[in-house]
């Protein structure tokens, strides 16, 4: 009584504090920045909306239902899982996402990494009945209970990481992901999870793989057991896959005449089950199968918390991917039809997802690309079509979820292959980064070979790394430039690149495409003077050497003459008038350039060591007439 007394005073406090602190429009604003249902339900147009939603969110289910199952198979988990996990997310993405268009739930690069951090914590040798041969004898009953509440934990602990920075404001954190790094990441985990369905495609058993040179393994067991291939399962799975190519491709060859996609995969789905059910291929042919779901949701339950220090990092990673996939979608899409996201709220309505919905045994989510597609071209408006898409797997959990018992895992296995096609497209951008930039190309590259090779965890940190060390670079090597005018224009541009540019007589515009601070200035000021031919040292010294030739001739000039004080006093001035001609002439004859710009237009700041060095530079170059004046007084050729 006496804790509950307590949390009711903390409770009275908070709103308290809220309620006196706050303004009625601050904390109008406050609510419904992060309920953003409210500021669209109440004016939503159903005439206008609710046919387009209804249909779009009916074809998105459709599609939800057989990718959640599919998924879960890449998490490690049952597959009912996947179908917990297409459920209470997209729920309550309705009443917290700030976009209109995507489609929240299972996506493949989340789900392998999940994967990879299940069977890590979870491995096979830790079920082995006696001991001696854990390939063969694994209590799988209890391997996938322990992988559950891994992944539970992981979820929870991803959306609380999501929650946080969503809550500091970190939502720029995406840009740091740029998108070649993305791209190239997501590619590679395509290669990492189309190797780990080639089993279920063949029908063989082998260990799951995890860590660096993972894919390798996996493919040398896949080889070593070949022999073993079940026909029956290869078959079926080879037509399953040939046919959602063709739907796939006929979906989009003719979607603007289609009223809605062709649903291939509920399609394949459907008819599989019903054909090993009717065949009994699970017993006749040795066919893997999907196995038992339990009717209905599972009740809350609170996950493992002592496993949290072995998966921050991994859920450190796995939070920023995911959040990156699904703030790029939402944005493609807010541009598309013109609306705002907001990507704080964003990191907030994932991390209430995951966070929320971990304690429903779901496993972490983000966008799909595949079914936000679905849902933006069907005519979806808002995010009551992810609303209704929801409903639908919840209906089938609760009434129809054991149908798809007998539904073969190597049909799971082609849907998750075919929807990795539009990733392995993503192989088009190297030549064309080729032709754009080099550097972005550098990064793709890294990140897509880095990914395989070491896996995704080690790989996206490798990928970060050299994108950090790109900009590094990009300071350390900038483009210098000498800028020319455009004849009768105001225009200035490199002389090098266009030929039309002329320099003007006299005058050097030195441009550097970079910022200038501690790590770089020096490399600045090297540019500045291998671009304008203007070394200080080097005029300094052949000022040095006109000096000392100057005063031997003017040491000559004392020798023969010897005049009257009124005579030296005319003669005085005339050398005077003399000695600043001769200036003149010695800086005419040491350089032509009489002016040097430095365009800082590309400039976004200087520290306080660049400063120094810009100000060093500007006074050796800005006096050096009065330096050789002093030293023409000093020698008695100016008095």
């Amino acid at each position: 009584m006496t804790q509950i007394k307590s949390y009711d005073t903390f409770i009275l406090i908070v709103i308290s504090l809220l309620f006196f602190s706050c303004s009625s429009e601050k904390a109008k604003s406050v609510v419904f920045g992060f309920l953003p249902i409210l500021t669209w339900l109440p004016s939503y147009p159903l005439k206008q909306y609710l046919f387009g939603d209804i249909v779009s969110g009916i074809s998105t289910g459709v599609m939800q239902l057989p990718q959640g199952l599919a998924y879960a198979m890449l998490a490690a988990v049952p597959p009912v899982f996947g179908l917990y996990s297409s459920f209470y997310p997209v729920l309550l993405y309705t009443f917290f996402g700030t976009s209109k268009h995507i489609s929240i739930g299972t996506f493949a690069v989340i789900s392998l990494m999940i994967g990879g951090v299940a069977v890590r914590e979870a491995p096979d040798s830790m079920f082995a009945v006696n001991g001696t041969n854990a390939s063969q004898v694994v209590d799988f009953e209890a391997r996938d209970a322990r992988r559950v509440e891994v992944v539970v934990a992981l979820t929870t602990l991803v959306g609380i990481i999501q929650l946080v920075l969503g809550l500091l404001r970190f939502g720029f954190l995406a840009i740091y992901l740029t998108e070649p790094l993305v791209r190239g990441f997501t590619t590679a985990a395509a290669v990492h999870v189309s190797v780990s369905q080639i089993k279920y495609l063949l029908g063989v058993h082998t260990a799951r793989f995890n860590g660096p040179l993972s894919v390798v393994y996996s493919l040398d067991a896949v080889f070593r057991n070949i022999a073993s291939t079940n026909v029956v399962t290869l078959i079926i799975g080879l037509v399953c896959t040939v046919f959602l190519y063709i739907i796939k491709d006929l979906n989009e060859r003719f979607k603007k005449k289609l009223p809605i996609p062709i649903p291939g995969e509920i399609i394949v789905v459907i008819v599989s089950t019903g054909i090993s059910y009717g065949m009994v291929m699970s017993e006749n042919y040795g066919v893997e199968v999907v196995g038992k779901i339990p009717t209905g949701l599972l009740p809350p339950k609170i996950p493992d918390f002592s496993v949290f220090p072995n998966l921050f990092p991994d859920a450190f990673a796995i939070s920023v991917v995911g959040f990156s996939i699904a703030i790029s979608l939402a944005k493609t899409f807010a541009l598309k039809h013109g609306y705002s996201v907001d990507g704080n709220q964003e990191l907030i309505a994932l991390g209430l997802c995951n966070f929320m919905s971990s304690f429903f045994h779901t496993f972490v989510v983000t966008a799909s690309m595949s079914r936000s597609l679905v849902q933006e071209s069907t005519g979806g408006h808002t995010e009551i079509a992810g609303l209704l898409a929801s409903i639908l797997v919840l209906l089938v959990v609760v009434a129809i979820g054991f149908v798809f018992q007998p539904l073969p895992t190597t049909v799971l296995a082609a849907i998750i292959m075919v929807n990795l096609l539009g990733m392995f497209k993503q192989l088009k951008d190297i030549p064309a980064l080729w032709r754009t930039s080099k550097i972005e190309l550098a990064i793709w590259l890294v990140s897509f070979f880095a990914s395989v090779l070491l896996g995704l965890d080690y790989g996206l940190v490798v990928a970060m790394g050299f994108a950090i060390l790109t900009v590094i670079y990009r300071t350390q090597c900038p483009k210098n430039a000498l800028l020319g005018q455009i004849p009768d224009t105001g225009l200035y541009f490199d002389v090098d690149e266009y030929e039309e540019a002329e320099e003007c007589s006299g005058i050097k515009i030195f441009q550097s495409n970079t910022s200038i601070y501690f790590a770089n200035s020096d490399l600045y000021v090297s540019a500045l003077k291998a671009k304008t031919g203007i070394d200080p040292a080097k005029l300094l010294a052949g000022r040095k050497s006109q000096i000392k030739y100057a005063k031997r001739d003017n040491g000559e000039r004392k020798a023969v003459n010897h005049c009257s004080s009124v005579k030296k006093n005319a003669v005085m001035n005339e050398n005077h008038t003399e000695s600043d001609s001769e200036d003149d002439f010695f800086l005419q004859r040491l350089t032509p350039i009489h002016t040097i710009i430095l365009d800082f237009t590309p400039v976004n700041f200087i520290d306080s060591v660049g400063a120094k060095c810009i100000k060093s530079v500007s006074q050796q170059l800005l006096f050096p007439k009065k330096t050789l004046e002093d030293r023409l007084v000093r020698s008695g050729l100016i008095h």
